[in-house]
């Protein structure tokens, strides 16, 4: 098995959109989940 470090840059670009793809779909189901609190939230 050979590393070529160039190679390993290279897929960095695709890591990191990975990783933001990530932090999105955790984003929107934290912002599901407040939003859902809040409008079956009992009236005072």
């Amino acid at each position: 098995m050979v590393f070529n470090a160039i190679n390993f840059v290279n897929n960095l670009k695709y890591m990191g959109i990975g990783l933001v793809g990530v932090f999105v779909i955790i984003g929107i189901i934290i912002g599901a989940t407040y939003a859902i609190a809040k409008f079956s939230a009992p009236k005072k």
